[in-house]
């Protein structure tokens, strides 16, 4: 699986809009859509900002496991 594909999977299965999460990362639904469709690669704050919104690791964002893990909020 690829990261666009994960993201774009993760959003629908919150129930939200690309519009919705372009707003949380500050960007334009456009944009976002890019993310999505794998024309344009998701810059690491957003990966960030992603993790912290859906409170899931990195790992799991960037298909690195396959089962979704809570963020660990340790600093």
């Amino acid at each position: 699986m690829e990261i666009a594909q994960r993201i774009r999977g993760i959003r629908e299965d919150k129930d939200l809009k690309q519009s919705e999460i372009a707003n949380v990362l500050n960007t334009t639904q456009q944009y976002y859509s890019e993310y999505e469709n794998g024309k344009r690669e998701i810059p690491t704050r957003h990966i960030t900002k992603l993790c912290q919104f859906y409170n899931l690791s990195a790992d799991y964002i960037l298909c690195l496991i396959d089962e979704p893990k809570k963020l660990n909020n340790r600093l």
